[in-house]
Order: C-alpha cells, then structure tokens, then sequence
C-alpha cells in the first residue's frame, strides 16, 4: 500500500497456507469477514453458537466462494465450559495464524451466566480471554500471529474501567454503561496482550479495531436482545454503513502490515462510516495501569494465565 492511498480489500495479500478463526460469524461483520479470507485462500474456523446458522452461513459462503476452506465449530462465548471444548477442539487443526474476536451482545437485560459472569462481559470480554488463551501456544506455533479485537466507539462512554470481581454486581445494573464498559475491556484487554507478547519476545501481535456505525442486527440477534432491538437496528440501518463497510476495520487490522497495538476504523467524520485507517482511543483505554490491573482480574475470573 503506497503513502497516502487509501486501504482497500485489493490491499489484502494471497492468504493460502494461513490458518484464521473468526467468531461470531452467523451475520453482520464476521460472516463478511470470513469470505473475504477465505476467498484470499486462508482456511478459516468459524465459531458460533447457533448449529444450525452455523451450517447455513458455511453453506451460503461456500456457495459465494467456491472451494473456500471452511472449519465450523460451535463456542458459546457467553459459556466458559463452551469456549474450553470450542478451544480444544481447534487446537487439534494446528497452528493458527489469526484470531479475530468478533462474538458481542449489545445493551442486554440483565443475566448472569452459568459462571456467574454479567452476560455482556462473559461474551464480549472473559469468552475471547479465555479462548484466545487456551490457543495461545497455536498462536505462537504459526511464527507469525495476529489477534484482533472488535471494540467500539462506545468504549469511550466508559469512565471507570471494569477492574472489580465480575461476579459481582456493583450498584444498579445500567446496559448502556456496562456495554461500554466491555468495548473498553477489549482495547485494555489487546493492548495488555500486545505488551505481554512482546516482553516476552513472541511472534503475536494484538491489534483491535472498530466498525463504526454499522448495520448489523445486533441488537435483535444476540442473546436476551434488547427489548427495543427492532428499531434501535432500524435506526442503524437508516443511519449506518452496511456491514461490508463496518468490516473493512476488521480485515484492515487483520491483514494490513501494521505494528501491535495498532486501533482501525473508519475514516469519516466522527468514525461514524468510511474507509478504515488508523485511528485514535480514550485516554483510559491506552492506560497501562488499568490493563495490568485488568488483566488480573481476567485471570482470576477465568482461572486462565498467559502468554
């Protein structure tokens, strides 16, 4: 990519040989994702916890991109015991070259999951720690690693960062704050991760990136969606890009030759909509404290230790 153009998916190098897992790939930016790296020659995991939208989005890909190489595997994020037999069984395939952590709920009702978690940090956060480190030793197999975050410009309504025990509520329950909250534990959680990585002298690189304002469904096809779902995805719809725009942040950070660390989004006023570049973060998000502080309690809360 010359100085001063523009990112595009022409950008994109031949992926053949490379092993990438994408989770949350049943619509929206992971199914885009996923053809597109597949249709770059990459063999590509798609995680989910739907089988039977799993099996439709692998038919209907195949279909678009014939001969892609496509692995389904069913992970429930929101589920630590799922994201463990998800992880084992991914393992098995060999070295994997790139992580996309796309999975997310959006704004839900209050619930807490099986492992006691509040239901937006369980999917959003603490199911891709988890799975990103029970295949870290894949990751840095490959030589040559990537893990990729989806966050949000949402992150920047959060004015704590989440650093206490998530099994416990800590005052009101409020779906819009905690929302932003884990869109800010993504960037803490990939920036913590990159610094890691690098201290320690591994070929994993982390990097995270944002759709702006994207049509997606979001709100009506996670887990206890938001009651107002339809018009709130309405809204976006109107509003928004569609998702084959909202993904270009993804496969930029993804593909792109960019150094860890490294936040994308789109381009436009306010990273609302445009082609992806690099772009900035919240003061609290690139606070090296709060991820260290975060990364404890990720640990603590998962009973998983890496890199």
């Amino acid at each position: 990519m010359s100085r001063g153009r523009a990112w595009t998916p022409d950008d994109i190098p031949d992926l053949t040989g490379r092993r990438a897992l994408v989770t949350g790939v049943t619509s929206g930016l992971g199914a885009v994702v996923v053809a597109t790296l597949a249709g770059h020659g990459a063999e590509v995991v798609l995680a989910a916890r739907d089988e039977a939208k799993l099996a439709a989005t692998v038919a209907r890909i195949g279909r678009d991109e014939p001969g892609a190489d496509l692995r389904p595997v069913l992970v429930d994020l929101a589920d630590q015991s799922s994201v463990r037999r998800g992880a084992a069984e991914v393992a098995t395939y060999g070295p994997l070259h790139l992580l996309v952590n796309n999975a997310g709920v959006m704004a839900t009702p209050y619930h807490r999951t099986s492992d006691g978690f509040e239901l937006q940090m369980a999917t959003n956060v603490l199911g891709h720690f988890t799975l990103t480190g029970l295949l870290w030793q894949r990751l840095v197999e490959s030589g040559d690693a990537r893990v990729v975050s989806v966050s949000s410009q949402g992150h920047r309504g959060a004015r704590t960062a989440p650093l206490g025990d998530p099994r416990v509520q800590e005052g009101a329950y409020r779906r819009w704050p905690t929302y932003a909250r884990t869109k800010l534990a993504n960037l803490l959680f990939t920036f913590e991760l990159d610094r890691r990585a690098r201290a320690a002298g591994l070929p994993v690189q982390a990097l995270a990136a944002h759709p702006g304002l994207t049509a997606t469904g979001l709100m009506t096809s996670g887990q206890r969606a938001h009651p107002g779902g339809r018009i709130l995805d309405a809204g976006f719809a109107l509003l928004g890009q569609p998702a084959s725009m909202g993904a270009l942040p993804l496969l930029m950070a993804a593909t792109s030759d960019l150094p860890g660390s490294t936040y994308v989004g789109p381009g436009g006023p306010g990273e609302v909509r445009g082609m992806p570049e690099v772009v900035g973060t919240s003061r609290l998000a690139r606070d090296p404290e709060a991820a260290r502080r975060f990364w404890e309690v990720a640990q603590q809360a998962t009973g998983v230790h890496y890199p």
